[in-house]
């Protein structure tokens, strides 16, 4: 986090609006596409390299928010956004599409010496994140942007940036798996193909 402060204001800045408006509209995208891929609407076979996709997509978020200077809130408490999500269900699903690459260990700091190994579930920790992003999307909606640009900022560097970034690295590993034991036509088919389908998934979305 930067060592100087964005204030919230009543209005913010054209330009800052703007900013969260697209990290809004990359937030509900990885929303939209992970509930889409727990329900079984991914082509036979790119599940996994869907999910590493839009979990690249949103780490390009995090990434925009981390390079800022620090927001903060409009008000000292932070206003109850509404009830969260029942996520349970798609992290269920989540669990039994990935059954067989699920589990995984993670070094939890590369800094600690020696480094502490942990295991998680790469369904849980993408259900996490998305339960992190849509709290600060009802923010946003709710027209409380200062709100969702600290929460989105704070929560990157303290929950789902890490976790994220780890299931990163887990996905990455299933698919070098696949990519060096099996013959593909092409990687880059596959990568289009998976574009097309988000893009399909977020016109049925605003439609």
């Amino acid at each position: 986090m930067g060592e100087s402060t964005v204030k919230a204001e009543t209005r913010l800045d054209p330009e800052l609006e703007e900013f969260a408006q697209q990290i809004a509209d990359q937030v509900e995208s990885y929303l939209i596409a992970v509930r889409a891929i727990a329900r079984g609407e991914a082509p036979e076979g790119q599940a996994i390299s869907m999910l590493l996709l839009v979990v690249s997509q949103v780490l390009l978020a995090g990434g925009r928010l981390g390079v800022q200077a620090d927001f903060a809130p409009q008000e000292e408490y932070e206003p109850d956004p509404g009830p969260d999500p029942d996520l349970d269900s798609m992290r269920h699903r989540l669990a039994i599409l990935l059954e067989g690459v699920d589990a995984y260990t993670e070094v939890f700091d590369p800094y600690v010496d020696p480094p502490e190994l942990v295991s998680s579930l790469v369904s849980d920790d993408i259900t996490s994140i998305a339960s992190a992003l849509a709290h600060g999307l009802r923010h946003h909606k709710a027209g409380r942007v200062a709100e969702a640009l600290w929460w989105w900022q704070y929560s990157y560097v303290a929950s789902w940036g890490p976790e994220a970034s780890a299931v990163l690295r887990a996905l990455q590993s299933v698919v070098a798996h696949d990519r060096l034991d099996s013959d593909f036509e092409s990687e880059q088919d596959d990568v289009a193909a998976a574009e097309v389908m988000l893009d399909r998934m977020r016109d049925q979305n605003a439609s």
